[in-house]
């Protein structure tokens, strides 16, 4: 028995729909879990304090400024470089070995587990270029583990302008790189911002590539510079949840660990959809 146009049609935004509804369900009960479970520890304490006694009590201050610097010092040595190589490969590029090395270099790194780039990072900025186990080795380890995708999703953006656009500008006699400043790039930020959006979760919860470049176990302290070690969120949850020594008594802390790094993540990704908005209504006028 075949099914008429109007049929599969239906059948399919019901799968559409089914699926949807799947993934939403799977994401609110997770989010639900943490929450109920990590609500009854936060307290302005658990946000201020230190850790204490190899962190079985006391707060989580030093691994939540950690996971800040960290996202900020990844994300300022990643966007700019995402967006001008993606500028390069859209803009000015033209098609031949090259152009499909580099794109199928990006591809590659897209899919390269990040205990990979751990290592890399170990070898290159930890060990080769003398940082260390360091704030500053790390940020560089996440910004080339967030790189592909940036780069990916700003390519895709500037795909989107209209040529229009270009040709537009091109014929007033402005100059190609004037025309991709001033024309081209406000034009993409949109899309380019989903980019973004997803390398900051990325990187407020990678833990293989930080351990192996400079997250420490117990630091009750913040780094005074960038080539201080440091604490994080996602480390010392997975420190608390599998290697601690009393698992089951510091079990309250871990969800709220786990609740404050959702926090973090939701309200950054937040600020980066609020700009996203911002220029795609200003695009509209």
């Amino acid at each position: 028995m075949f099914f008429t146009p109007k049929i599969s049609e239906k059948l399919a935004f019901a799968t559409l729909k089914l699926c949807m509804a799947l993934v939403l369900a799977f994401v609110s009960i997770l989010v639900i879990y943490i929450v109920v479970n990590g609500y009854s520890v936060l307290s302005l304490d658990f946000i201020t304090q230190m850790p204490m006694k190899r962190m079985t009590e006391g707060g989580i201050y030093p691994a939540i400024v950690g996971s800040l610097m960290l996202i900020g010092l990844s994300m300022a040595f990643a966007i700019p470089l995402g967006i001008l190589s993606a500028v390069y490969l859209n803009e000015y590029s033209t098609p031949g070995r090259v152009s499909w090395a580099i794109e199928m270099a990006i591809n590659n790194l897209a899919g390269t587990p990040s205990v990979v780039f751990g290592l890399f990072g170990l070898a290159l900025f930890v060990k080769y270029f003398g940082f260390g186990a360091s704030l500053l080795s790390a940020s560089l380890t996440l910004a080339l583990l967030i790189l592909p995708v940036i780069i990916r999703a700003s390519k895709e953006a500037l795909m989107t302008v209209p040529q229009e656009y270009r040709e537009a500008s091109l014929a007033l006699g402005v100059t190609k790189w004037q025309t991709t400043r001033k024309v081209i790039l406000p034009a993409a930020i949109p899309g380019m911002m989903t980019g973004i959006i997803l390398s900051i979760g990325r990187v407020a919860g990678e833990t293989a590539p930080i351990l192996l470049t400079g997250a420490a176990y117990f630091l009750p302290r913040i780094p005074d510079s960038v080539f201080s070690q440091f604490m994080a969120l996602p480390y010392h949850l997975f420190v608390l949840a599998t290697s601690g020594t009393s698992i089951t008594q510091t079990r309250p802390i871990q969800y709220g660990t786990a609740l404050i790094l959702l926090l973090i993540v939701v309200f950054m990704n937040s600020i980066a959809v609020v700009i996203r908005r911002h220029y795609r209504n200003k695009l509209n006028r």
